[in-house]
């Protein structure tokens, strides 16, 4: 019985004996793993490019339809049956040229009515004068009878007025935009029925857009813009702000513009246009200049960089952030003061931990120019 009891405890050491070794065994990959971290970030190969200051007027985008200022919404007066519409969207018609009417059954009775009354009170003023004149009727009746002898006759000048405007005539020479009733269709006072634009030989356009706030206040009258229509994608057309709204359009909460776009040749222009304009306010700021390749980690207009260290050969991740991109340059608002280079390419495999190794650019690098 000893025998077995002594085999027991020298196989139980054996086993203690495994189990340490299999951990130290186990112990030296781990001890490897945690000394990777460490050094895979050392020497990354990276190119530095220096960080410009440059004094610019960040540019404003804006959007809308162009119009023109020779524009005319034509309505009736009064409310009616359309009976005659006597033109076609894109006819040319001439000052005063009858484009539309009203059937004037309602209206034509209604000045014969008022023209009836202005006949009774007449002929009552008349019978009451002569019996003032011979002291068988008060003076106040006769008094009150030309007051309304008097109301009658502006009936009768109302009653006219309005069949005279229950026709459409156009006011100038031009061209019908659109047509936006039809014979048959009711025609409620003051509705458009026609809308037309002036010829004048030199039309001017509009293009009406809406911008935020904090841009409206950076505009003023004047300023140029560059605007570029979907119809002719291949041209610039010139402009500039004619007019700032004095307060914000309550359904969309943006402030109005007006852009004064000038005409090409060969480019007809028609009211309705789509067109986009990028704006470059006179008040100008100051901004610090990088490549977009230097930015990581951009989540609306904040972002960082790297930027070499003042000594030895590790970088510091920067915090920025950024006005606006243009192209491939990226116009930094705050975080660049005293900075005097960025790491450009190779900046995507930095930590706050890496030590770089700075080489030359590949080839030759666009220089950052200087706009205005």
């Amino acid at each position: 019985m000893p025998t077995p009891l002594i085999s027991f405890s020298r196989l139980a050491g054996l086993v203690l004996a495994g189990s340490l070794l299999a951990g130290c065994q186990k112990a030296k990959p781990a001890t490897a793993e945690a000394v990777a971290p460490a050094t895979a970030t050392d020497n990354v190969a990276v190119t530095l490019t220096p960080v410009r200051r440059q004094l610019l007027a960040q540019p404003i985008a804006a959007s809308g339809q162009l119009s023109s200022e020779t524009e005319a919404r034509l309505s009736f007066k009064t409310g009616g049956l359309v009976r005659r519409v006597l033109v076609k969207e894109g006819d040319y018609v001439q000052r005063g040229q009858l484009l539309a009417a009203l059937d004037l059954t309602e209206i034509s009775a209604q000045v014969t009515q008022a023209e009836q009354g202005q006949t009774k009170a007449r002929r009552d003023l008349d019978r009451f004068g002569r019996l003032l004149a011979d002291s068988a009727a008060p003076r106040e009746a006769v008094e009150n009878l030309r007051t309304a002898y008097a109301v009658a006759q502006e009936q009768v000048r109302i009653a006219r007025f309005n069949r005279q405007f229950s026709e459409i005539r156009a006011p100038v020479a031009g061209r019908i935009v659109r047509k936006l009733l039809n014979e048959g269709e009711l025609a409620a006072p003051g509705t458009p029925v026609l809308f037309m634009n002036a010829t004048t030989g030199a039309d001017t356009w509009t293009l009406k857009a809406g911008v935020a706030d904090k841009d409206w206040a950076r505009l003023r009258v004047g300023d140029p813009a560059t605007v570029r229509l979907d119809a002719y994608p291949d041209r610039d057309f010139t402009g500039r702000v004619s007019r700032l709204a004095a307060g914000a359009d309550p359904a969309s909460g943006t402030w109005q513009i007006d852009i004064q776009v000038r005409p090409q040749a060969g480019a007809a222009l028609a009211t309705g246009l789509f067109a986009r304009a990028s704006l470059r306010p006179r008040q100008q700021a100051a901004y610090h200049v990088v490549p977009a390749e230097a930015l990581i980690e951009g989540e609306g207009e904040n972002a960082f960089v790297f930027a070499p260290a003042a000594t030895g050969s590790r970088v510091r991740k920067l915090p920025i952030r950024v006005a606006f991109l243009d192209g491939g340059r990226v116009y930094v608002r705050a975080g660049l003061d005293s900075v005097a280079q960025v790491v450009a390419q190779g900046a995507g495999f930095l930590t706050e931990y890496s030590t770089i190794n700075v080489r030359p650019p590949a080839g030759p690098t666009a220089p950052l120019t200087t706009r205005n």
